[in-house]
């Protein structure tokens, strides 16, 4: 079942008599509860990508649909409205509250939920539990990471957006904030949506699309996922 549909889109964006386009008639079906890796080199347009499917930013020409209905028209408040009730973000900044310990800064994300959500649960899937009571200045980054990622599984989204979510991570830290990803996916259900540039990375997922030059080049089946631990780095 296809939960998101993108049909020719483009994404231009214009600085005087200048046209840029960063999106290059993208056509691109997500099925419900897949991992999508959106492999490319920096340059190759896969966070502008992330950020059209997300609503974060508009596209020039086509359509995007989310279940059915098309998000791509919709008017700013409706589309904060819409990314607040559906989707998840996790990006290389964690954002954290620093004044909360770990606990509560998943609390803050399930109360922006529209279902009330297991927070221990949810902190046990990102292997934080012996942490809850610490605050953030006595955590790793790779924990901190792990944080935010619980914050926004929290919210119980249908669709995790995650951009370079290891890109400041070491080897061993980034695999395993790869593996709470992965579990998430697997014990919750939530559609994955990973923007990298480390084709390492990329064998975690079910899909990997391949962009360059703001078009996709080629877009290649795993059949079996590859652990985030056996994976090469860099």
């Amino acid at each position: 079942m296809n939960l998101i549909e993108i049909k020719k889109v483009y994404k231009v964006y214009k600085s005087g008599k200048l046209k840029t386009t960063v999106l290059n008639n993208i056509n691109l079906d997500i099925k419900k509860g897949e991992i999508l890796v959106i492999l490319g080199p920096s340059g190759s347009g896969k966070t502008t990508m992330l950020n059209v499917i997300s609503g974060l930013d508009k596209i020039t020409k086509g359509t995007i649909k989310y279940n059915g209905k098309v998000i791509s028209k919709y008017r700013d408040a409706k589309m904060t409205k819409f990314r607040k009730k559906n989707l998840g973000f996790i990006f290389q900044t964690y954002n954290l509250l620093e004044h909360l310990n770990v606990y509560e800064n998943v609390l803050v994300g399930a109360s922006l939920g529209k279902t009330k959500a297991d927070v221990d649960r949810i902190i046990d899937t990102v292997g934080l539990t012996k942490h809850k009571k610490k605050y953030m200045h006595e955590l790793s980054g790779g924990e901190q990471q792990r944080v935010s990622i619980a914050r926004a599984l929290a919210k119980l989204p249908e669709v995790m957006f995650c951009d370079e979510p290891t890109g400041a991570l070491d080897e061993k830290t980034g695999k395993v904030v790869l593996e709470s990803l992965v579990e998430a996916n697997e014990k919750i259900g939530t559609t994955m949506i990973i923007v990298t540039h480390n084709p390492g990375i990329a064998l975690i997922g079910d899909r990997i699309i391949k962009m360059n030059s703001g078009k996709i080049v080629e877009e290649i089946i795993n059949e079996k996922r590859t652990n985030p631990k056996d994976i090469p780095w860099g």
